[in-house]
């Protein structure tokens, strides 16, 4: 019983980790992105990355990076630890987000002007959009790093989905921390988000599987079984 509690608060953790890394390429996006717009805005989804590519060289448990996987390891385990991750992604980007809005009030009013332009300027259906294809980028860029031990991915696909103004639920957990705003629609918000993440995500890899069946070879007329077998 010790060991299964320590498996799980172990997981939180890793999840939580991957939460803090995520709230601080957060807290760098918003210290940039009013200063020199639209350089502001480059320059602070550039530095984003190093959250992205910190969590994949750490091996942290990100939701958005783990999804996609869950086609080829579908374990009762796998999914609780995916699960138990996405909890620590909540617990480390909330605390986060209160600590460093305290610290940095200026933090605190760029996450405000940012969350309240996405509660206001956004349909659900195009919130549900954005988030499936910034799915997708992070999948690739964490694929590339896991497959190909490459960080192009990250330093590619993670600023491609914040300037296409995509949306990355474990980030927009950290705005909206950070805002101050907690209320049912920011709490839908974030589903939404998470819902259009897991359809990226899934994608790719749900594909890949459909493309990987094999087809029943045909014999030709007058082979034998044991022709063929040769």
């Amino acid at each position: 019983m010790k060991n299964f509690i320590l498996d799980i608060v172990r997981k939180i953790i890793d999840g939580a980790l991957a939460g803090m890394l995520i709230s601080i390429g957060g807290a760098v996006f918003l210290a940039c992105y009013p200063e020199l717009p639209p350089i502001g805005k480059y320059v602070g989804g550039l530095f984003f990355c190093t959250a992205l590519f910190c969590i994949c060289v750490k091996g942290y448990a990100l939701y958005t990076g783990r999804i996609g996987y869950v086609l080829e390891k579908h374990s009762k385990e796998d999914l609780s630890a995916m699960l138990l991750g996405l909890l620590g992604n909540l617990i480390g980007t909330v605390v986060c987000g209160y600590l460093i809005a305290a610290a940095i009030p200026s933090i605190k009013e760029n996450a405000l002007t940012l969350c309240s332009d996405k509660l206001a300027k956004q349909e659900l259906w195009q919130t549900l959009v954005r988030a499936f294809f910034c799915g997708i980028l992070v999948f690739l860029a964490v694929d590339l790093y896991k497959n190909h031990k490459t960080p192009l991915g990250v330093f590619f696909c993670i600023p491609a989905f914040i300037f296409s103004g995509y949306e990355h639920s474990i980030a927009d957990m950290f705005y909206f921390a950070a805002s101050g705003l907690a209320t049912w629609q920011t709490f839908g918000f974030i589903w939404i988000v998470l819902i259009g993440n897991s359809l990226g995500g899934l994608l790719i890899p749900a594909l890949k599987l459909v493309g990987a069946k094999k087809e029943t070879p045909v014999r030709s007329e007058g082979t034998s079984e044991s022709e063929e077998t040769d």
